[in-house]
């Protein structure tokens, strides 16, 4: 699964790697949480743009908006048949910007926090669906999943899941929806991991040393 990930690179940044013509001011983010707003990546009439979406996709049939928190990972495996996600699969899929995500590995009775990045260090980008739901005030929220495939001989050891990490050449494909079969993640050679500060654990710890890595206990 994905519960915590981190973007940090500035906007100029973000604009190059997913070919973007214009972004919005994003302020760095260590420790991103369920229910927040963040930047997706999405294909237009006009080419892509980054949008500001709520995480915890909303289905359009959904009578509440609390299901959202419900639906923050959507399987792979499952996208073409599960009702809250295969219309969005269908038409509405997008990039998830990140530097990195966070998982935790049982160790000696505590849940140690690990962090995981692209090994060129460089922000990267995850498979998401996204969903336009009307409130029954009339406003209308748009919202997001990140999706979420078997982990890879890295993550393994610390998850069975991990969000579906795109190579660029793929998000084209992905953002068009032109296949009905899932793109492979990235290697596990491509990335890398090390243990990080119990802070993460905490949403409400939105600082840098949420990154930065430790000892190993």
């Amino acid at each position: 699964m994905c519960g915590r990930y981190a973007l940090t690179s500035p906007p100029a940044v973000l604009a190059e790697r997913f070919h973007l013509l214009w972004t919005p001011e994003l302020e760095p983010h260590y420790n991103i949480a369920p229910s927040q707003t963040i930047p997706v990546v999405r294909e237009t009439g006009q080419g892509r743009e980054m949008a500001l979406l709520r995480w915890g996709l909303i289905p359009s049939w959904a009578k509440e908006a609390s299901i959202g928190m419900k639906l923050v990972n959507a399987r792979g495996e499952t996208l073409a048949d599960k009702p809250a996600f295969r219309s969005a699969y269908r038409q509405r899929r997008c990039l998830i910007p990140a530097d990195a995500f966070y998982e935790w590995k049982a160790i000696a009775g505590r849940k140690q926090p690990y962090c995981i990045r692209m090994r060129d260090g460089g922000p990267f980008g995850m498979a998401g669906l996204w969903e336009r739901w009307k409130a029954p005030d009339g406003q209308t929220v748009e919202s997001c999943a990140i999706v979420t495939v078997d982990a890879n001989a890295l993550i393994a050891e610390l998850h069975e899941r991990m969000p579906l990490i795109l190579a660029p050449d793929d998000y084209d494909a992905w953002l068009r929806a032109e296949s009905q079969q899932l793109p492979p993640a990235v290697a596990a050679q491509d990335m890398r991991s090390y243990p990080v500060s119990p802070l993460v654990s905490n949403a409400r710890n939105e600082v840098p040393a949420c990154l930065d890595p430790i000892d190993e206990a």
